[in-house]
């Protein structure tokens, strides 16, 4: 029988946190990435230690669909734990969904253990202005065209175009670190996400 991971803590403060893994992997060397999966585990999971190592998400650049942003994050997290001894990896995949001609900023984020179970979180959209719209239609990523419609270099891997939209009341780095925490949900709360009877986690 699998040892249970989730052993009984009532009568701690919290009994669900932390989650008892040692060891993680975030499939990505970008900051921002890095730096919200380290945020939400120094909550989630303090005294995790967190390797980052850089791994191809196996989709486009710039993923323009829901389906090929999730597929973009489970590549990364599944890059990450083949790479590590990890317990945990996470793969974080940003991009833009298309509706007409409108673009949505997007998001998608993996948690995945290495026994299979598998948790996962999307962002809500947000509206990507015209400008960047029609080139992204074109074929260009939207961290360059950011970086040219506001002067700047590099801004995927600092604030991104969400902070730089929102004047940086939400950074990327942000937005990833609620998705990396709702993406532990099934983590903390097993018995929820179990539908009947010895049924387990969502797994690939």
């Amino acid at each position: 029988m699998d040892r249970d991971p989730w052993p009984d803590r009532r009568g701690t403060e919290n009994p669900r946190v932390p989650l008892l893994f040692r060891r993680a992997a975030v499939g990505s060397a970008n900051p921002a990435k890095i730096e919200a999966v380290r945020r939400s585990l120094a909550r989630l999971a303090p005294g995790c230690t967190l390797e980052a190592v850089d791994v191809a998400s196996g989709v486009s650049a710039m993923p323009l669909a829901a389906d090929e942003l999730r597929a973009g994050a489970l590549g990364r997290a599944r890059a990450a734990l083949e790479r590590t001894d990890a317990e945990i990896a996470f793969g974080l995949e940003g991009g833009a969904t298309l509706d007409g001609e409108r673009a949505w900023l997007t998001g998608h984020v993996i948690a995945l253990a290495r026994d299979g179970r598998l948790g996962e979180a999307a962002w809500g959209r947000m509206l990507l202005p015209p400008a960047a719209t029609s080139r992204l239609i074109a074929g260009e990523e939207l961290g360059d065209v950011i970086d040219d419609l506001f002067g700047r270099k590099e801004s995927k891997r600092q604030t991104g175009a969400i902070g730089l939209l929102t004047e940086n009341v939400v950074t990327r780095t942000d937005a990833f670190a609620d998705l990396v925490a709702m993406a532990c949900a099934p983590f903390l709360h097993p018995e929820l996400y179990q539908p009947g009877p010895n049924r387990r986690i969502r797994t690939i």
